[in-house]
């Protein structure tokens, strides 16, 4: 893979971090401790883990609450970095963290209250609080955009338009991460397939980087999941995905998640009211026919973004990637479905 110049090759065949030696978690523990230190906290009981391919959490009680402990992957390492980037550049939008050790992948952070999955609880009625989260996520977008290059000398992914052709090639040629060969795997004839639609996306990739919006971070991931209800406001956790990227892919995630959580059917006009709610950001200076081709364009193109995560996220010989692996080829065969909107 060709990501940015400081991310490692996602084709390598890196030994997942050591999560289950009682070494690392006493190291970790240690960690945790003298940081909540700092912050005049302290640990009150045992911690409570989920793990992931990509990542482990820990759920840790303090005598001032409970905060979330995460620690990365290799390929999903520079998730640490970017949340203490984005609480710098985009402060109220984002957890503060608490701590963060970006060389080793691991960040604290505080807990973030109600997510807007347990607010509207799949409550059609409550469909249009989409419609107010969407400009504030596009905000935070805005004001991190002329910091793309510092993000990605952090090591967050390059998905521009620019760098997506080349990365599209790259993919195709990784039989491992296709699945090539196997059940779930592409078959031969997906694979001519997407290989005689290179010029095709290369060239949905080449207008989209004409489209004069800045490339920004871009969560891949957005869902009502990942958005804490905060107050009069939101904020955005779980960058694990995130890339520097054309904005508007975010649309592809979050429309198809709203599609599936409201049972809204394909070409609903709600889903354009939240596209265009979501563009009306970065009207000053387009047209809404130019935002609207370009969101169309990002949409398509992201499915490859898609793919890529999902390659980064099981880089490593974790036996439970096998659960999760046939996503890569899913996703690449996506780019040949109907657009959200």
């Amino acid at each position: 893979m060709t990501d940015a110049a400081t991310q490692p090759d996602d084709r390598a065949s890196t030994p997942r971090a050591g999560w289950a030696d009682p070494g690392w978690r006493d190291a970790a523990l240690d960690w945790i401790g003298e940081r909540l230190g700092r912050h005049g906290r302290q640990v009150v009981g045992p911690v409570e883990p989920r793990v992931r391919p990509w990542s482990l959490v820990w759920r840790v009680p303090t005598d001032g609450g409970d905060v979330w402990f995460k620690a990365n992957n290799p390929g999903t390492r520079y998730e640490a970095a970017l949340l203490a980037a984005l609480a710098r550049l985009a402060p109220g939008r984002v957890l503060d963290p608490l701590a963060v050790d970006a060389d080793r992948g691991w960040s604290l952070l505080p807990d973030g209250g109600r997510t807007l999955r347990d607010a509207l609880g799949g409550d059609r009625s409550l469909l249009d609080r989409w419609e107010q989260v969407l400009p504030e996520y596009a905000e935070l977008q805005r004001a991190v955009a002329p910091a793309a290059g510092e993000l990605l000398a952090l090591g967050v992914p390059d998905h521009r338009p620019e760098a997506l052709p080349e990365l599209f090639e790259a993919l195709l040629e990784d039989e491992e991460s296709l699945l090539s060969g196997t059940e779930d795997g592409l078959t031969a004839e997906a694979h001519e397939r997407l290989r005689a639609h290179r010029p095709a996306f290369a060239e949905d990739c080449r207008r989209l980087a004409g489209s004069g919006v800045a490339p920004t971070v871009q969560h891949d991931d957005l869902h009502d999941g990942n958005v804490f209800v905060a107050g009069a406001g939101y904020r955005f956790f779980d960058w694990g995905d995130a890339s520097v990227a054309h904005p508007f892919g975010t649309l592809l995630v979050t429309l198809n998640s709203v599609a599936d959580a409201f049972g809204l059917p394909e070409g609903d006009p709600a889903l354009a009211r939240l596209r265009d709610a979501y563009l009306e950001p970065w009207s000053q200076g387009h047209d809404p026919a130019t935002l609207r081709e370009a969101a169309r364009l990002a949409v398509r193109v992201t499915r490859v973004s898609r793919a890529l995560s999902w390659r980064r996220a099981l880089r490593g010989a974790d036996p439970g990637r096998a659960e999760y692996a046939a996503a890569v080829p899913g996703w690449l065969q996506e780019l040949f479905a109907p657009d959200p909107v």
